[in-house]
């Protein structure tokens, strides 16, 4: 084995996509239909008990939809450590209990790009985009009734919390839906349906190379 140091030049990384969109909107299917590596953002959500978490306009709970519930410089953290190294330790999150369950390895296995989804993955893109880390940003857009069914039916199957809950929420980003994609398409992403953001995703794949650093 050759003790030669190797050369930075030729030191390598991947490149993340960010896929965002409204709760419901179906960034978790087609992330695992694409079949890449990828970063559950949602994992990065602050615990219940947290003293920081940012309360609904009427002060009946917590606000889960805020960005401010999330720690976001956390999320950027692993993305920047899986870019660089290829892979981290990251969080589980637990949406019934409202806390972290424990953690994971991620490892890209070689994998030039990897798909970090959630409804806040927008936050990052400017950072992402500074950073030379991006490789697209995408934010998932379909009909407000239709992410509304879906995100009901999926609350339901996993028990993420009560009836009665989930649809007052459901209501309420119902309502909001095109003022959150409009707010992610202002952050930097591009608002697109569920074939399109398939096709952009496939189209950073088929760059193919790992992107030099420093190049």
């Amino acid at each position: 084995m050759s003790d030669t140091p190797l050369n930075p030049a030729l030191t390598t990384r991947a490149r993340v996509v960010l896929l965002s969109g409204p709760s419901g909107s179906g960034k978790s299917s087609l992330a695992e239909r694409l079949g890449l590596p990828v970063l559950q953002l949602d994992d990065f959500y602050k615990d219940g008990d947290d003293p920081t978490l940012p309360l609904l306009p009427d002060g009946s709970g917590t606000d889960w939809d805020s960005p401010h519930s999330w720690h976001g410089a956390q999320a950027l953290a692993a993305i920047r450590e899986l870019v660089e190294q290829g892979r981290a330790e990251v969080p589980v999150y637990s949406i019934p209990a409202n806390g972290r369950a424990g953690s994971r390895s991620l490892d890209l296995g070689g994998v030039p790009v990897f798909i970090a989804e959630g409804i806040f993955a927008a936050e990052l893109v400017a950072a992402c985009e500074a950073e030379g880390l991006l490789g697209a940003a995408l934010c998932l857009r379909n009909r407000p009734l239709t992410t509304a069914w879906r995100r009901f039916r999926r609350d339901v199957r996993e028990g993420r919390k009560s009836v009665p809950y989930l649809l007052r929420r459901g209501w309420r980003l119902m309502r909001a839906e095109r003022g959150i994609v409009a707010r992610q398409v202002r952050l930097g992403a591009d608002a697109c349906g569920g074939a399109e953001a398939a096709d952009r995703v496939r189209a950073v794949m088929r760059q193919g190379r790992r992107v030099a650093v420093g190049a």
